[in-house]
């Protein structure tokens, strides 16, 4: 290509890269504009690069700098100012927009919600799967209730209330032994010279604490 229609080429971009921008009005990367002229006027991305560049140079744009990435925008100065009426219909639709983004904010909330629902429940292999060990379980259980019902050494309430008896007895005994014991032993300890602790290890006394027995408590 010779250098007259290279120019050529790069007018008729920075024209329709103007163009665009002034009736998009609001702001695009280099990739954005390609992506988005390139199939309805087959520009290259190196021409509509090159293209932004020169507006910008020459002041048509405005242009700014992200990290590394470039963003462009018509000139506000250049556009024509919009009458109190135009203004009063941007804002409605800005209302409108807003009222959009609430909207879609909200379903998104609700749609966030439900996923994570969705994602902390079980799947459906998973439930079969827990089905499958509770019925295990259950016949675990019930062949187990099975045998007790019909085992022949059950207790009979003669029996176990005897049981009950006897182990008031032994435990009102206990409490009766220990306390002469403490009673006895606290005696002796009032003239003893040294402490509880040496006594006790001298004559050979072991507590129930000793060995971790506790009094049972009463039925």
């Amino acid at each position: 290509m010779s250098k007259g229609r290279e120019a050529a080429a790069g007018g008729g971009a920075a024209a329709v890269l103007l163009r665009y921008l002034r009736e998009q009005n609001r702001p695009y990367s280099a990739q954005d504009a390609f992506g988005n002229l390139q199939r309805e006027h087959g520009l290259g991305k190196a021409a509509v690069v090159k293209a932004l560049e020169q507006l910008a140079q020459q002041g048509r744009v405005r242009e700014k700098v992200y990290g590394k990435q470039k963003i462009y925008f018509a000139d506000q100065e250049q556009l024509p100012a919009a009458s109190d009426a135009e203004l009063r219909g941007l804002d409605g639709e800005i209302a409108a927009r807003s009222g959009q983004l609430q909207a879609l904010q909200q379903s998104c909330r609700h749609m966030e919600a439900e996923l994570k629902d969705l994602n902390s429940s079980m799947t459906t292999p998973e439930i079969a799967k827990e089905i499958e060990v509770l019925r295990k379980d259950c016949a675990s259980y019930t062949e187990k209730l099975e045998r007790i019902k019909t085992a022949t050494n059950h207790v009979t309430p003669e029996e176990k209330e005897k049981v009950c008896r006897e182990q008031q007895l032994y435990r009102r005994e206990w409490r009766r032994r220990k306390r002469m014991a403490t009673e006895l032993l606290d005696a002796i300890l009032e003239g003893y010279p040294k402490s509880k602790k040496q006594f006790f290890e001298e004559v050979g006394i072991e507590t129930d604490e000793d060995h971790g027995v506790e009094l049972p408590a009463a039925t």
